[in-house]
């Protein structure tokens, strides 16, 4: 299933703000990290309806990726 650009563009919005409070990054360094990882690539590409995912979920799915240790 193909989601509407719109909608994922918000949704990257939300899981970025989300990644970068529980990482404890600047917003400009969690967009970066988002960017490049797997899990982006999954979500834009619609494997695995990744995008019907909860933010929630996706965040704590890019933090195992990117072997974050969350901020406390």
């Amino acid at each position: 299933m193909v989601a509407n650009k719109i909608i994922l563009q918000r949704k990257y919005a939300r899981i970025v703000q989300m990644f970068a409070e529980k990482a404890g990054y600047s917003y400009e360094e969690a967009l970066g990290m988002f960017y490049d990882s797997k899990t982006f690539e999954l979500i834009s590409e619609g494997i695995a309806d990744m995008h019907c995912m909860s933010d929630e979920y996706l965040v704590d799915e890019l933090i195992i990726e990117l072997g974050v240790n969350k901020k406390e």
